[in-house]
């Protein structure tokens, strides 16, 4: 029934200017604003994800984006340039001191937070 209709996804943030330039600027993503008050956020060859803004917004405690990269240490390494904190994490995920997974089991990957403090990563293409 839904095979052929065209998704696409979103989610909020406490203020689009922050997002606007985080998304835009620091990312370096195609980010366009929407007559709705909205933002779009242009990813290549996806319909645009939808960036909305909700004033009693609670950052998602699971990852809502994930960006394929074909060398996760140098693209880590621009965005820490720029000035992105990655999540340090222990136990079950450990990383590195740059925040990267390298786990036998999983590709590699990165997480990091926008200003809204939604949870996403980079992943290492294999």
């Amino acid at each position: 029934m839904l095979e052929k209709s065209k998704a696409f996804g979103s989610f909020a943030v406490n203020d689009l200017d922050h997002a606007k330039h985080f998304y835009g600027h620091i990312l370096g993503l195609n980010v366009t604003d929407n007559p709705m008050g909205i933002l779009e956020l242009h990813i290549t060859g996806n319909q645009p994800t939808i960036i909305y803004p909700k004033p009693d917004h609670q950052p998602a405690t699971f990852t809502i984006l994930n960006f394929p990269v074909k060398n996760l240490e140098k693209t880590v390494d621009a965005l820490i340039i720029k000035g992105v904190t990655f999540e340090q994490y222990t136990g079950q995920i450990q990383t590195n001191e740059k925040g990267i997974s390298k786990s036998k089991h999983s590709p590699h990957i990165a997480w990091f937070k926008d200003p809204a403090g939604n949870i996403l990563s980079l992943i290492e293409e294999g």
